[in-house]
């Protein structure tokens, strides 16, 4: 059995007083988690020390939303992973698609953090997903499976499956649209037979493949119950405590 991983990503919002104030009423909402449920809250660099020391013996884990494939040097404005993991850190999003879409981040760039990610002890949330016109043209299958295959190059099994996928179709991020359940489980089931032909099929069930897409209190238990969604990587309602609580109970509900 998979577990399921609930990461709120903040993107870029809440200073340091909003984010004292929003972890500690959803430390009050989630005092425990759903049996075989992770939640992870992904704040903005500013805040991942504070946020560490709030959630001290509680549920909740801690993830960044970046990082640079160095352990240091002259790279102003850029955070190390041995940065993260001093701040507490236990996961890091990578390839976002606002990452891809304003930094200009590639599937080659995504495939090196990632390794990088995986020797300094954090686990990666390897984030792919096809754009509205990709989608129009029929081109999702294609556009995820070379994401997929580029961003896992190289990196052998044993590591593939501590590595958290996170499938976000780009046209349904920030947007209110969403991918049905049917189409989430649609193209979660072809990530999981890509790392499958890279791999064995046992290393492929291992892997946790989230869905991230405009994901609401009103649309998780669908989507989160489907058999090859394994959790969510929550924009938006990430920012909210009651609907961040709501989907990280949304499965057991099911």
């Amino acid at each position: 059995m998979r577990t399921t991983i609930i990461a709120g990503n903040w993107k870029m919002y809440k200073n340091t007083s909003e984010t004292s104030e929003f972890l500690k009423a959803l430390i009050a909402k989630l005092p425990t988690l759903p049996s075989g449920t992770k939640a992870v809250v992904c704040p903005p660099f500013t805040s991942l020390s504070l946020a560490h020391a709030l959630i001290q013996n509680t549920p909740l884990e801690l993830g960044a939303q970046n990082m640079l494939a160095e352990d240091e040097g002259a790279f102003t404005g850029e955070i190390s992973p041995g940065m993260l993991t001093s701040c507490g850190c236990r996961y890091v999003i990578l390839g976002h698609s606002e990452r891809r879409q304003y930094f200009g981040e590639t599937n080659e760039g995504v495939n090196k953090k990632a390794k990088k990610a995986l020797l300094s002890g954090l686990i990666p949330i390897v984030c792919v997903g096809e754009t509205l016109s990709e989608r129009e043209k029929d081109a999702t299958e294609m556009v995820v499976s070379t994401q997929v295959r580029s961003c896992l190059n190289g990196i052998p099994a044993s590591d593939v499956e501590k590595i958290v996928m996170a499938y976000e179709p780009v046209w349904a991020i920030g947007t209110g649209r969403n991918a049905t359940p049917d189409q989430a489980q649609h193209v979660h089931q072809l990530i999981r037979k890509i790392i499958g032909q890279l791999h064995e099929w046992s290393t492929a069930e291992r892997v946790v493949i989230q869905y991230g897409g405009s994901v609401k209190p009103e649309n998780a238990k669908e989507i989160l119950n489907m058999p090859d969604v394994d959790g969510a990587l929550v924009g938006g309602a990430s920012l909210k405590v009651d609907s961040f609580a709501s989907i990280v109970y949304a499965k057991a509900r099911g």
